[in-house]
């Protein structure tokens, strides 16, 4: 057994040539998550106890304020959690789908509506941190309590512990604490696959499904990735179609990643629709919640 200095472990071998086949429900070619992250307010910021302003994934391409406010930014972010939101909240229901929600817990503390419009949704709550802050270096006993902050929030919203985790900036212990909290069914902080996989290195059999970073609109944000709507658009429908032909003999999943302050510009949520209404003309997609996911593999794959 590796030492947890060696922790986690990695995998450069994976499924190999021979990916199980997952048994997707209605015989799906393939299973479609939408992870829609609402982070607005629980970013790096000076109002937060923050040393700093924040720098990542916005409308603008700026260092980070040392010791002071940037208002820009924080007006930027700002966007997200008062329209941005409510554009993509309307373009799923509108259609009746599901999506999962990636919760940072200050976020949602913030934004009382906001939060009562995810626990009456029916969407499943990945937890997304307390705060959207890297967490490589924040002491142990601090992410342990951030953790517990996020359980109790989902619970008051929906009566049940979440399903899953998602640090999204994780630190060597993140998926260390969240096996020996004991309610999760998985975390999704990996890039590794296209399946979900189990993982045994904190001394139980623990469930991951990863995250995506290409066929994420964060790509808005760099400078140097999608520019206009049409390039997501494109980029989604080719990865779609890519698994969705390699479905025919061994389904896979794709997971999109949505942000409210992105996405949920008049200039870019067209390109959601469009991916929407592109996905649901094919046949055997299965547009599905995370922990549907978990709960399907778990079942249908269980760890030997």
């Amino acid at each position: 057994m590796p030492s947890f200095s060696e922790l986690p472990t990695r995998d450069l071998i994976g499924f190999g040539p021979k990916p199980p086949h997952p048994r997707w429900p209605h015989e799906a070619r393939i299973a479609v998550n939408f992870c829609i992250n609402y982070e607005e307010g629980g970013e790096m910021c000076m109002l937060n106890g923050d040393d700093r302003s924040e720098g990542r994934i916005a409308n603008q391409i700026v260092e980070p304020r040392i010791g002071a406010r940037d208002l820009n930014m924080e007006s930027d972010y700002e966007y997200g959690s008062r329209v941005g939101f409510w554009r993509i909240m309307q373009a799923f229901q509108e259609r009746g789908l599901s999506a999962t929600i990636n919760l940072v817990g200050r976020a949602g503390e913030l934004n009382p509506l906001a939060l009562e419009a995810i626990g009456k949704s029916g969407f499943d709550i990945q937890c997304h941190g307390w705060r959207w802050i890297e967490h490589h270096g924040l002491p142990e006993e601090i992410e342990r309590e951030h953790i517990a902050q996020c359980i109790a929030q989902a619970k008051q919203l929906t009566g049940r512990h979440p399903a899953g985790y998602y640090a999204g900036l994780p630190s060597e212990n993140t998926r260390r604490l969240v096996v020996e909290e004991g309610g999760f069914l998985y975390d999704s902080d990996a890039y590794n696959d296209d399946l979900p996989f189990w993982s045994n290195d904190f001394g139980r059999p623990h469930l991951v499904i990863p995250y995506s970073l290409d066929t994420n609109d964060s790509r808005f944000s760099y400078g140097v990735g999608y520019r206009v709507a049409e390039e997501f658009v494109t980029y989604i429908k080719d990865s779609f179609d890519c698994l969705y032909a390699e479905g025919a003999t061994i389904p896979k999943m794709m997971t999109i990643g949505l942000h409210a302050r992105l996405i949920g510009r008049p200039g870019r949520i067209a390109s959601l629709h469009r991916i929407l209404d592109y996905m649901t003309g094919h046949e055997r997609v299965w547009i599905c919640r995370r922990e549907e996911i978990a709960q399907h593999w778990i079942a249908e794959h269980p760890h030997d």
